[in-house]
């Protein structure tokens, strides 16, 4: 019987109710949803004879809710909160600019050479903006960010972009006859991902020569090693199109993966659902498996 008298309530009873609860005021209500004070009153009066309770205490000078309905009213209001988002995730009106923020590797080396797909289909801007210091959401304003770490962001909207598989690469001319890669002189890259250590402790294999070049972008190490600087412990997503065109080539078979990777990701409500789908269609494309 309960069931029955909750599945049968009028949305507009249920939202008179949770803005005079919320008001604390039957007339405040009333303005706020644009109908008359008795309107308001009569409305909360049809609800409490349908779910059979007092939701309000009448008094001289104003209403105040009963137990019971304050007991209810977070409820109410978090369910049409939660209405509202939806559909405004949902139908609402695309916004005519789209702000990416992304590290400067990522935004060049996998962001720039897919972003060309969105762009064709689309009616709204995109800007793409560098983020200087990986990590540093507090300052960035963007609608969009690029994280980096396994995805446990309970409070974000987000999508994988790639997982971070790292190993040994070089520009093709290093390699003469006989010369073992080893004893090439590496370089290495400041940031989050792991380095040549960790690379050798999984791999088995005995750690190179200490590193004579160390940069603080892997796009300037992936440049580096493309003018044959040395031997890069290369993303192999990020570095897909160097690996395809050879100017870099693979140097082992051991691949560094410690479950991290690179995320779009986007606080909810920031942006609408079908333009939050048309950039995750568009970035987050598996990495070639061939390489």
């Amino acid at each position: 019987m309960v069931k029955n008298k909750i599945e049968n309530l009028p949305l507009e009873w249920v939202r008179v109710f949770e803005a005079a609860g919320r008001l604390g005021n039957f007339t405040a209500a009333a303005a706020e949803i644009g109908l008359t004070q008795a309107a308001v009153s009569q409305r909360i009066r049809n609800l409490e004879g349908q779910i059979g309770t007092d939701l309000f205490t009448r008094q001289p000078r104003g209403v105040i809710l009963t137990v019971e309905g304050e007991a209810w009213l977070p409820y109410v209001s978090n369910a049409l909160q939660g209405l509202n988002r939806s559909a405004e995730d949902l139908f609402g009106k695309p916004l005519k600019k789209v702000v990416i923020s992304a590290p400067v590797s990522v935004m060049q080396l996998w962001i720039a050479s897919r972003i060309h797909a969105l762009s064709h289909k689309t009616k709204y801007q995109i800007s793409l903006r560098t983020m200087n210091v990986e990590g540093d959401f507090s300052k960035t304003k963007a609608m969009i960010e690029v994280r980096y770490g396994t995805g446990n962001w309970s409070d974000l909207r987000k999508s994988l972009l790639f997982n971070e598989v790292l190993t040994p690469m070089v520009a093709p001319r290093l390699l003469q006859a006989g010369v073992n890669w080893q004893e090439l002189p590496c370089i290495a890259v400041s940031g989050p991902r792991p380095g040549w250590q960790e690379w050798a402790v999984q791999s088995g294999q005995v750690a190179p020569p200490v590193p004579i070049l160390r940069l603080d972008s892997f796009v300037s190490a992936y440049a580096a090693a493309i003018a044959g600087a040395g031997v890069l412990l290369g993303s192999v997503p990020l570095c897909g199109g160097a690996l395809a065109d050879k100017s870099l080539t693979l140097l082992s078979p051991h691949r560094l993966e410690h479950g991290a990777g690179y995320w779009i990701t986007s606080k909810e409500g920031k942006l609408p659902h079908k333009q939050w789908n048309d950039l995750v269609e568009c970035l987050c494309t598996e990495p070639r498996s061939d390489l």
